[in-house]
């Protein structure tokens, strides 16, 4: 298959490309996105820029279903946790002891306030 090679004149100096004089031009090394032949050749980066957005889209769409993956993952395993511990509660209900009874603790200036489990107030003061 004949392959096209791409014009030398460059749009922002009005005349050929001066290659290695100027600071656009760089070698990219690497893995062609589209045909995944290997890649290690020098050239203008305006003319890299489409092939590496290439690049980096099906790097996106990658890491969009890896973290969907992990994001299903933990749902399934959360899932499976909470059918366990309602299990056992339904087991034993008298074997549930809360962490902590305490919901929220707010601090003002009459004292100490405790919001418990039970829509109670208590004030203390220290």
């Amino acid at each position: 298959m004949a392959q096209i090679k791409p014009g030398k004149w460059c749009p922002l100096i009005k005349k050929d490309c001066v290659e290695l004089k100027c600071a656009w031009y760089c070698q990219v090394r690497g893995l062609n996105p589209q045909t995944g032949q290997e890649v290690d050749e020098w050239g203008c980066a305006i003319t890299w820029a489409p092939m590496l957005m290439i690049e980096n889209s099906q790097q996106q769409r990658q890491t969009g279903a890896a973290v969907e993956s992990f994001r299903n993952e933990v749902i399934r395993t959360s899932e499976e946790n909470k059918r366990a511990y309602l299990d056992s509660v339904k087991q034993d209900p008298t074997n549930v002891t809360p962490i902590n009874p305490v919901i929220n603790l707010l601090s003002s200036d009459a004292g100490d306030i405790e919001v418990t489990g039970d829509d109670e107030l208590e004030v203390t003061n220290d």
